[in-house]
């Protein structure tokens, strides 16, 4: 999956408005904790995560899309009537049907030429709608694609704090489903462009995709509830991310002392410094806003990717690295050229 002939002609993203933090989580939690002698601060001291942003509660994942991606669209510069794909990549929906994609595009007026459709493969999914689109600008279907996420989780906190704090919740019930309340919400918005027509935006390279799904079990959710494996989880990831950077080396010609910024998925504390000790990654290289954010599903990457180019750190020329992964278990790794 490299392509020749892409770029990304506009990226925004969305913070929700409403600050959770993990301190009222626990405080919230402290009579289950207490009753089953849970003395560690899973949340704050290992994971990392010290606050998640949740949208209001009328808020649907349609119109978290919808936001990011009028920003994205703004940022581009782009008439909306060019797009000829809109992807929506989001865990979130608002039904089982019609697609989320669907109401994005009627919310945005979309063309009835352009192709719309929801991709969904967990918190890989925004790489794999990149690709998606890529794939058919490269191939000169189209000139132009949207590829939209907005992640909702006031639900799933709700549902999850209501179950932890029952009297009778045991221990291993309490563990599974404490990663819930490390997810967060937010959304994020890419343009991608045949290059011809926006030679100053930046490159989109394309990337290497490996899959060891023998590991599908190990984090299962729904829109209310997720039961994780979270130790099992990381070391099977973290292996299969290694098997997936090796392919990135070979395929990209990747020396990690040449890459400018690491865009690494958002987990947690633990998966980040795992990712940087095994690749041999500069933190400095590698922003993180799961401390404040939690992890924002397949939203994630692109939105550090935006807030880096918000910041002013993509420079001209600069090569960033994309770490994609997703339960399931399904890895990407790709790279853009600003």
């Amino acid at each position: 999956m490299l392509f020749q002939h892409v770029s990304i002609a506009g990226l925004a993203h969305v913070d929700a408005p409403n600050r959770l933090s993990s301190a009222d989580i626990n405080a919230r939690l402290k009579p289950t904790m207490d009753r089953l002698g849970i003395k560690t601060d899973v949340l704050q001291d290992i994971a990392g995560i010290y606050a998640r942003r949740l949208w209001n509660d009328d808020v649907q994942a349609s119109d978290a899309a919808t936001l990011a991606a009028e920003k994205a669209l703004a940022d581009a510069g782009v008439d909306r009537e060019k797009i000829g794909l809109l992807v929506n990549t989001s865990v979130s929906r608002d039904f089982l049907e019609p697609s989320t994609a669907s109401i994005v595009s009627g919310n945005l007026g979309l063309g009835e030429n352009c192709q719309n459709f929801d991709v969904a493969n967990a918190c890989l999914a925004f790489i794999n709608g990149m690709d998606i689109a890529s794939r058919m600008i490269e191939r000169g279907e189209i000139e132009y694609a949207l590829v939209v996420d907005g992640e909702t989780a006031n639900l799933a906190y709700q549902k999850t704090l209501e179950r932890m704090s029952a009297p009778d919740v045991t221990e291993e019930q309490f563990r599974n489903e404490l990663a819930t309340l490390t997810l967060g919400c937010g959304a994020a918005a890419m343009v991608l462009s045949r290059s011809e027509l926006t030679p100053d935006a930046p490159r989109y390279k394309g990337g290497v995709t490996k899959a060891a799904t023998q590991w599908n079990t190990l984090c299962r959710g729904n829109l209310d509830r997720m039961v994780t494996d979270t130790r099992m989880l990381l070391i099977e990831g973290l292996k299969l991310a290694e098997k997936t950077f090796q392919a990135a080396k070979l395929a990209l010609g990747w020396v990690v002392e040449e890459l400018d910024e690491f865009v690494i998925h958002q987990v947690s504390q633990v998966h980040t410094q795992a990712f940087i000790k095994a690749f041999g990654i500069d933190p400095k290289k590698v922003m993180t806003i799961f401390n404040e954010h939690g992890n924002i599903g397949p939203a994630s990457v692109p939105i550090v990717l935006s807030k880096l180019k918000e910041m002013g750190r993509l420079k001209k020329g600069s090569r960033v690295a994309l770490l994609g992964i997703g339960s399931g278990l399904n890895c990407s790794m790709a790279e853009v050229v600003w």
